[in-house]
């Protein structure tokens, strides 16, 4: 399960982790419940009053900068079309939001209290009485029906498949709304119709959803839009009067008054304008940055706080995705051979000093990654599907390729690929090009969108060159990556994808066969294989968080051994570097910064030399 309309800051709203301790969870069929759990387990009582991991005496006020990378061109975040503005998604609201300190429970927002039936068939949501919009109109059971039909029809293509088993949508007065479900077992399904955003259905009467827009919305969130240039800033203000200011779920957030981004389309540009102090907030992704570019004045004298955060749970997976579309990436032995030109030890150790460990599996940092051999509880899932998955699954545990000196090093790596090249019908000609059997030489593009990995991308090309293959590089502005990425118009692309510590019906986007055909899915590898397809399905109906944990695993495998990607890298940790003028809570929880949840402290303010401030 993935949030899919979080409100985040910066993109460091925490995913949910499990913990230690838990209290008993209201179950389906007990009558009306203040939150939903994906298997039971709630930790704030219904008379909660905040969560732990803020400061329900935080002060409000203060106005901050915030970086952005690219463009924007629309305020319509739902849709495919256009490249919504960075922190539109303080505008909007859900149903219900998510803790940061649980694995899979929903609090409500809008919705008062949920109702599920004892067999989970249906769902009802009472709306809050004081929930209303911006242009002071109440927000109804007709505006979630409409929100629920609009996404489906109109909006991005997650939209129907992490929806797929809602049947229906019945209005049963102004202020409750039901959900049923098909059969079967989808424990998740209440809590991600708990995320659904909740759209004016007045607003969008007239008004075409599936089109980019710069027209402002009527929202219901704890920030309105004061001022916008596109491509340039946008700038939000708090609402003062924001109806669900006193909510346990609202305490302690949203404590800024004044939040602006500006755009930046060079990370160096970027990098150098957070030094200068013209913004507030920055999280380094560059691990060479990190280790040379944060010796500067501000950072001595402590005006400028660094800080290594430790994460736990899968998050930014990451890697170059092959377009298993395109005719020479269609054979496995091909992407596996592939996946020797990539020296990710040279490249940590030159290019990012040390600080990662390689990627190995697409739920990584968890409890969730596939390791060693299958277990007898992951037996059990794959021996009916065996016919249709790689044999290796049940007979080796997945590495990717490791460069040991002492066994002949890259060399030794590109050998290796050289036979497996062979293996699958391709050799090298007189003139040093590999090609297939009807002389076609391999060549391909690797599409990017900043132009600071071309540095970890372009010795990987040169190692292909030594096989004979000819790949190019080919880095583009943000409106045509996503545009290319969305209608599938590539051959290989460096690609990052949030995973969370509770999947489910997400994985239909990211890997069934459906998706693979759908422009605009997460599907970028194309990958189709009804075994895959079964497997997600298991994962969805997954009973006991140990099911799913066996269950993930198992899909797991089968992923790591269909080589849809060359696998990058990860740190169990988030570099942040800030100026001095906020203060934060006590507790962080385990998956990293809740940025929602800081505040601007004015005392700090005075006394920060260089940080230009204000808008």
């Amino acid at each position: 399960m993935r949030p899919i309309a979080a409100i985040t800051l910066a993109a460091l709203l925490a995913l949910p982790l499990p913990l230690a301790t838990v209290q008993a969870a209201e179950t389906a069929g007990s009558g009306p419940m203040h939150a939903l759990s994906l298997y039971g387990d709630i930790k704030y009582p219904a008379d909660f009053t905040h969560f732990d991991y803020v400061n329900p005496e935080a002060p409000k006020g203060g106005a901050i900068r915030l970086s952005a990378f690219g463009t924007f061109d629309t305020l319509n975040p739902y849709t495919v079309k256009g490249t919504a503005a960075f922190g539109i998604g303080l505008t909007q609201t859900t149903l219900t939001v998510p803790s940061a300190d649980e694995p899979s429970t929903e609090y409500g927002l809008v919705a008062q209290t949920m109702e599920l039936a004892a067999d989970r068939s249906w769902l009802i949501f009472t709306l809050r009485p004081e929930a209303r919009w911006s242009d002071g109109q109440p927000i109804t059971a007709e505006d979630v029906a409409f929100s629920f039909q609009i996404l489906k029809d109109k909006g991005q293509p997650l939209y129907n498949s992490y929806y797929s088993n809602v049947t229906g949508v019945e209005v049963l007065d102004a202020k409750r709304v039901k959900f049923t479900f098909s059969p079967g077992e989808n424990r998740e399904l209440p809590s991600i119709v708990g995320q659904l955003p909740v759209l004016p259905k007045h607003y969008w009467a007239t008004r075409d959803f599936a089109e980019t827009t710069l027209d402002q919305p009527v929202s219901a969130g704890p920030y309105r839009i004061t001022s916008f240039e596109p491509g340039r800033q946008i700038t939000y203000e708090r609402v003062k009067d924001y109806w669900a200011e006193a909510l346990p779920v609202s305490k302690g957030m949203n404590n800024f008054d004044r939040i602006r981004y500006d755009y930046y389309r060079d990370v160096t540009v970027t990098l150098e304008g957070f030094k200068a102090g013209a913004f507030d907030f920055n999280a380094e992704h560059s691990a060479k940055n990190w280790a040379t570019e944060y010796n500067f004045p501000a950072v001595s004298e402590g005006h400028v706080i660094t800080e290594k955060v430790p994460v736990k749970g899968p998050d930014r997976e990451q890697g170059f995705i092959f377009n298993m579309r395109r005719a020479q990436f269609q054979d496995p032995r091909v992407r596996e051979a592939l996946a020797y030109g990539f020296d990710f030890e040279w490249t940590n150790q030159t290019l990012f000093y040390g600080q990662y460990t390689r990627t190995r599996s697409f739920f990584e940092n968890s409890e969730l990654a596939a390791v060693g051999l299958p277990g007898p509880e992951e037996l059990k899932i794959l021996e009916p599907l065996r016919a249709q998955i790689p044999p290796r699954v049940f007979t080796e545990e997945y590495q990717p390729p490791v460069t040991d000196e002492a066994k002949g090093g890259l060399r030794a790596n590109l050998k290796k690929a050289l036979d497996l090249m062979k293996e699958a019908g391709w050799t090298v000609n007189a003139a040093g090009k590999m090609v297939n059997a009807a002389g076609q030489p391999f060549t391909f593009e690797i599409l990017l969108r900043q132009a600071d990995v071309e540095r970890m991308v372009l010795p990987m090309v040169k190692n292909f060159e030594r096989l004979g293959i000819t790949a190019t590089v080919r880095t583009v502005d943000t409106p045509q990556f996503i545009s290319r990425v969305q209608s599938f118009d590539f051959d290989m692309v460096s690609a990052v994808w949030l995973q969370s510590n509770s999947p489910g019906n997400e994985q239909r986007d990211l890997w069934s066969s459906a998706a693979a055909d759908i422009p605009g899915t997460s599907n970028l590898a194309g990958l189709k294989n009804p075994a895959v397809d079964s497997l997600i399905e298991s994962v969805i109906a997954a009973p006991t968080r140990a099911d799913l944990i066996a269950r993930t695993r198992a899909l797991d495998r089968v992923l790591q051994w269909s080589f849809p990607w060359i696998p990058h890298y990860y740190g169990a940790f988030e570099r942040i570097a800030y100026w001095n003028v906020f203060g934060r809570p006590a507790v962080t929880p385990d998956r990293g910064v809740v940025f929602q949840a800081w505040w601007f402290d004015s005392e700090k303010a005075a006394k920060v030399v260089g940080r230009k401030g204000g808008f």
